[in-house]
C-alpha cells in the first residue's frame, strides 16, 4: 500500500477507485490473483503498518461499503480466510477495529464456516481452518466456540495428512510450504495468546522444526527458495523471516544442513552439498493425487548454486490464469530436465490441472569419497509408442557435475535443457564452452554425448517478472546426452 488508494501486488501497481467499476474492487482488467491480494488486507500487518493506520481504517470502510455479503471476489473462501486473519492480527496488535468492521468480521466468519474448501484441500483448506480458529478465539459465545471447534477439527485431520514425515507440505511447492509454516507459527502464537488446549498446541509444535528443516533444504545458499512447481519470490515470507518468527516463539534453530546428502524421502527431493556446489534434485511426484493444482511437469529437474550464487534454475512462475504463458511455464521445457518428441512429462493443462502424470522411481544415492552419484527414472512418456522411460544420473564431485540422460526404447527426438540464471552469459565453441557470471568465469561446460545449442530464454523469479536469460539445449544422440560442468574456483 503506497497511498490511501494505491497498491502494488505481484510487482504490478494499481489504483483503487470504488466509485468507478473499471478501477474498483473487482476490476476485470486485473488478474484474479491481483484482485485476491487487494482483498487480503496484508498491509494491516506489514512493516511499519502503524504509520498507515489512518489509511487502513479508511480502506476497511470502503471495503464494507462496496462489498456486501456474498458478492464479488472478496467473498470467495480463500481471500475471506486471509482477510479474517489479517483484521484479527491487526486488532490484537493494537489497531482499533471499527464496530461495523467487527460486526462484518463475524458475518464473514459465519459465511466462511459454511463454505470451507473441502473440495480443494491443500493450503486453501488449512487457511480456512486457521481463519475459523482465529475468529473463534477472538470472539466470545457459543457460535465462536463452534467456529474454533470446526477449525480445530480440520487441522487435527489435515495436518497429519498434509505435512509429510520428512516435514514437507504435500503440494511440494517451496512457496506454499513457506506459507504453511507461517500458518503454523501464527496458530501457535494464537494458542498461547488465548490458552487453547495443550493437545492442539502440541499438534502444531511437533511439526515446526521438521517443516523448517525441509524449507532450508529446498532453499539456495542465497537464502531464498528453489523454483520447483509453483514457486516465486516475494509471496511467502523468506526463510530467514520465518526462522526469526520461530525464534521469537521460543523455538531453537532448525537442524543444521551439513555437507553431504539430505534425502527428503517422503517428498522425493534430494539436496547434495559438496565443495562449492549445492545441488537440488526433484525426484518427486508432481503433487498429491487429488490436488496437483500447483504442479509443474518438472520431474527429474534440478537447480544448482556455486559459491553461494544460483547458476542453473528452473523457469519460475510469473502468472496464474489459463493463458499460454502459464501453460508454457508449467511445461517440461521450462525446467532443467528432458523432453521427448516435444511432449511434457506430465500433462499440465488449463491453469491448475494435470492429466497423465510422471511417476518417478528407482532413486538411488551413492556417496563415495570423491563423488556423490544420484540416479532416478520416470515413466511420464509411457503413453508414447514403445513406452520410453527417462533415466537420469547426476555425479557431483568436488569440482564437477556430470548429468547423464538416457531414453529407453527406439530412437526419439529427445532434448535436455539447462536453464541458466539470468546473470550468467554462455559462450560456445562447438560442443563445449564457458559460463560467466557478472563478468567472472564460473564454469566450463563440455558435451560428451549429444549436440549442443544455445537459445534465448526467460526466467521468472517473481509474479509479473520476466528476465532475459539463456538456455543450453542438448539434442540426444542415439537417445543419450551427457553434459559435464567443470567449476572454476573463485578468484581465478
Amino acid at each position: 500500500m503506497t497511498s490511501p488508494s494505491a497498491f502494488t501486488f505481484l510487482n504490478e501497481a494499481g489504483l483503487l477507485n470504488p466509485n468507478k467499476p473499471s478501477a474498483g474492487w473487482d476490476d476485470p482488467a486485473r488478474s484474479k490473483l491481483w484482485r485476491y491480494n487487494l482483498h487480503y488486507f496484508d498491509d494491516l500487518n506489514a512493516e511499519r503498518a502503524a504509520d498507515r493506520r489512518g489509511w487502513h481504517a479508511a480502506l476497511i470502510g470502503e471495503w464494507l461499503k462496496h462489498n456486501p455479503p456474498g458478492q464479488g471476489t472478496g467473498w470467495e473462501p480463500f481471500p475471506t480466510s486471509l482477510r479474517i486473519v489479517n483484521w484479527i492480527k491487526a486488532a490484537l496488535g493494537g489497531f482499533t477495529l471499527p464496530a461495523d468492521a467487527a460486526h462484518s468480521l463475524a458475518i464473514q466468519t459465519r459465511w466462511l464456516s459454511q463454505r470451507v474448501e473441502h473440495h480443494l484441500s491443500g493450503n486453501h483448506f488449512l487457511a480456512n481452518a486457521k481463519a475459523l480458529c482465529f475468529a473463534g478465539a477472538f470472539f466470545e459465545g457459543a457460535e465462536a466456540d463452534a467456529w474454533f471447534r470446526q477449525g480445530s477439527r480440520i487441522l487435527q485431520r489435515e495436518l497429519p495428512n498434509q505435512i509429510l514425515p520428512d516435514g514437507g507440505h504435500y503440494e511440494l511447492s517451496p512457496m506454499y510450504h513457506a506459507l504453511v509454516l507461517e500458518d503454523l507459527l501464527d496458530l501457535i502464537n494464537l494458542s498461547r495468546r488465548f490458552g487453547t488446549d495443550q493437545a492442539l498446541q502440541g499438534l502444531f509444535k511437533a511439526r515446526i522444526n521438521p517443516v523448517r528443516t525441509w524449507l532450508a533444504a529446498l532453499s539456495h545458499p542465497d537464502g531464498e527458495i528453489a523454483f520447483f512447481n509453483d514457486a516465486a519470490l516475494g509471496i511467502a515470507p523468506t526463510p530467514a523471516t520465518l526462522n526469526a518468527y520461530a525464534a521469537r516463539l521460543g523455538f531453537g534453530s532448525a537442524a543444521a544442513l551439513l555437507p553431504g546428502v539430505k534425502d527428503l524421502k517422503q517428498s522425493g527431493y534430494v539436496r547434495v552439498t559438496r565443495g562449492p556446489a549445492v545441488l537440488l534434485i526433484d525426484a518427486a511426484d508432481v503433487g498429491p493425487v487429488h490436488q496437483p493444482g500447483h504442479a509443474h511437469a518438472d520431474t527429474l529437474s534440478f537447480e544448482l548454486s556455486l559459491h553461494g550464487k544460483r547458476v542453473l534454475v528452473n523457469g519460475g512462475t510469473s502468472e496464474y490464469g489459463t493463458g499460454p504463458e502459464r501453460l508454457r511455464q508449467r511445461g517440461t521445457a521450462a525446467h532443467n530436465t528432458l523432453t521427448i518428441d516435444g511432449f511434457d512429462s506430465s500433462e499440465v493443462w488449463s491453469g491448475f490441472r494435470v492429466g497423465r502424470r510422471a511417476h518417478p522411481h528407482d532413486l538411488h544415492i551413492v556417496q563415495g569419497h570423491n563423488e556423490t552419484s544420484i540416479t532416478a527414472s520416470h515413466d511420464g512418456y509411457r503413453f508414447l509408442p514403445g513406452s520410453p522411460m527417462h533415466h537420469r544420473r547426476w555425479r557431483l564431485g568436488a569440482g564437477t557435475l556430470t548429468i547423464q540422460d538416457e531414453v529407453s526404447g527406439p530412437p526419439r527426438k529427445a532434448e535436455a535443457r539447462y536453464h541458466f540464471a539470468p546473470d550468467i552469459k554462455l559462450y560456445a565453441q562447438g560442443n563445449c564452452g564457458i559460463a560467466e557470471q557478472a563478468g567472472r568465469l564460473v564454469l566450463r561446460w563440455e558435451v560428451a554425448e549429444g549436440l549442443a545449442r544455445i537459445e534465448a530464454d526467460t526466467h521468472h523469479p517473481g509474479f509479473g517478472v520476466s528476465l532475459a536469460a539463456q538456455c543450453l539445449i542438448l539434442a540426444c544422440d542415439n537417445n543419450r546426452a551427457t553434459l559435464r560442468l567443470i567449476f572454476v574456483e573463485e578468484g581465478t
